[in-house]
């Protein structure tokens, strides 16, 4: 199993467990709504045991060294999710998502959560390339990887279906090299 990641004193990464399941399903429950803007995967996620089932998953990718996700605890509540949602070794790339609770926005925990995930690819697992996609329309999820010096690397058209839409996504991009820049 993959080990914490620390983003500052009040906010560390770590990976979810079985007994994490009861307030992950209480944190997508509770944030249902704004997640389907943006997120394909909500309506899907209906119970304590759609939450186990998706914290199995997450473990056999990142024992197949695919993927790598984290629950994201601030002040010991765990307030959203950030990983690396594919892995290719063989490319040395990685694609990093990411979401947070309403309650949690505005004190820039994602930002700090994904620098976090910028320093454990880079260092830890020797990545060249890590990218990060997100509706062009959200603009939210756009700014952190405007802020940590990705460089928009173009658009995917109709890149998803989402509640019955098609949404476009930006596709930013951050190579080893830059990042040792800033």
């Amino acid at each position: 199993m993959a080990e914490a990641l620390k983003a500052g004193r009040d906010l560390a990464l770590r990976p979810l467990k079985l007994r994490d399941a009861r307030a992950l399903f209480a944190l997508v429950e509770s944030n249902r709504e704004r997640l389907r803007t943006w997120l394909p995967w909500p309506d899907a996620n209906r119970s304590v045991q759609d939450s186990r089932a998706y914290i199995l998953r997450m473990r056999a990718l990142a024992k197949a060294g695919r993927g790598l996700s984290f629950g994201l605890w601030w002040k010991e509540e765990l307030v959203g999710v950030a990983g690396f949602v594919w892995l290719d070794a063989l490319n040395a790339s990685a694609g990093i998502g990411y979401w947070l609770a309403q309650e949690a926005e505005g004190h820039g925990l994602m930002t700090r959560a994904v620098e976090a995930l910028l320093r454990h690819g880079f260092r830890s697992l020797g990545l060249n390339r890590i990218e990060i996609r997100a509706g062009v329309r959200n603009h939210r999820s756009r700014a952190i990887p405007k802020r940590l010096g990705f460089r928009h690397e173009g658009t995917l058209r109709q890149a998803e279906r989402l509640a019955g839409r098609t949404v476009d996504h930006a596709v930013y991009g951050l190579l080893a090299v830059e990042w040792r820049r800033r």
